[in-house]
């Protein structure tokens, strides 16, 4: 440590320009300071150490355009399906001024569809914060369309006499007929029947004039079940048919809070399942290739999320970097997008269903 005179001296014998620039220096060091104490504040938010390493690299390709993105804005959720491949590892749920922020940044950028999921949707504040959403995304956004993708237990009749108006479809996970298979799965809570709750749906979409559409898991303990009767009765305007995918971190790996692994089916199982269901017009199968490549995740920190290594590797938050900068990590794949049938007739109004 220098005296207060030594210090003194050695200013003295400087030169002019010598001060000048040690002056520099320190007031460089000091603003390096204040931003890297403010980015430890974004830290919740940021990706892992390969995003930084290829953002310049990635930047000079062209630009993507989120026409239809999926946003999981909880992972907080009533069933515990044992696939499941976003799971409760946080209860974080954005403030909803910065939500909207971030929904505007995406239209925008282009978004012409928005999807919100979880985790259940429906369970962060008995709905209400989604139905704001949804109706912010088509009344303020003007959105072409805007869905849900929701287990059904918490949907109340309620909702769609205030929010139903604002909603082109939702979406009801739904993997098998057969009570005692959705309890094996996980898809349930207690003694509750989840397809009594997939019927009320059902009807209540048809009276809202909402479209309504079926997601199924095909996995180990559904892969032999026959759909065609109950697909047909309920009528939905999709049916989407998911080989049980494995995400390390989320149901596989050490640190997962499932255990997939007796789930998985085989390519050979799961194209038996869909020749013993080829009939069903509706039907759009999503294997686990298209679902690594063709989707837009956001997750509650609207982080762009990779998942073509078999996880979840996160971009920054479009809050803090925009769309387009975090848009280059998310592994998307537009021309499997538009392979899978991404791009449909989904906005209610262009649908001409008879409800």
């Amino acid at each position: 440590m220098f005296s207060t005179q030594a210090v003194f001296w050695v200013q003295l014998c400087m030169s002019p320009l010598q001060l000048i620039y040690a002056a520099v220096r320190t007031l460089i060091d000091v603003i390096c300071s204040q931003v890297h104490g403010a980015s430890k504040l974004r830290s919740t938010r940021k990706g892992n150490s390969a995003t930084d390493k290829l953002m310049q690299k990635k930047l000079t390709q062209p630009a993507t355009t989120p026409s239809s993105v999926n946003y999981h804005f909880t992972r907080q959720c009533n069933y515990k399906c044992g696939f499941c491949f976003h799971t409760a590892k946080t209860s974080f749920v954005l403030p909803i001024e910065e939500a909207k922020r971030g929904l505007k940044l995406l239209k925008q950028s282009g978004m012409e569809k928005i999807n919100f999921s979880g985790g259940e949707p429906f369970i962060h504040k008995s709905g209400e914060f989604l139905g704001k959403l949804v109706q912010y995304c088509k009344e303020d956004l003007q959105l072409p369309s805007v869905s849900i993708v929701s287990n059904g237990s918490m949907v109340r009749e309620k909702w769609f006499k205030k929010y139903g108006e604002y909603l082109d479809i939702l979406a009801i996970s739904c993997d098998s007929f057969d009570e005692d298979t959705n309890q094996t799965i996980g898809r349930a809570q207690g003694t509750k029947s989840h397809l009594d709750n997939l019927s009320k749906v059902r009807e209540w979409c048809r009276e809202y004039k909402v479209a309504f559409k079926i997601n199924s898991v095909i996995n180990t303990f559904n892969v032999e079940e026959d759909m065609r009767d109950r697909i047909t009765e309920l009528n939905p305007v999709r049916w989407k048919v998911f080989q049980c995918l494995l995400i390390d971190g989320e149901n596989a790996g050490e640190d997962s809070l499932r255990e997939a692994e007796r789930f998985v089916i085989s390519e050979e199982q799961f194209q038996e399942f869909l020749e013993r269901h080829s009939s069903i017009s509706c039907l759009v199968p999503e294997s686990n290739q298209k679902m690594r490549d063709s989707y837009l995740i956001l997750d509650e920190y609207m982080r762009f999320l990779d998942c073509r290594q078999g996880r979840k590797d996160p971009s920054k938050s479009i809050l803090d970097v925009g769309v387009q900068e975090a848009i280059q990590f998310s592994g998307f794949d537009e021309k499997m997008f538009l392979k899978r049938g991404g791009k449909y007739v989904w906005s209610k109004a262009d649908m001409r269903l008879e409800w």
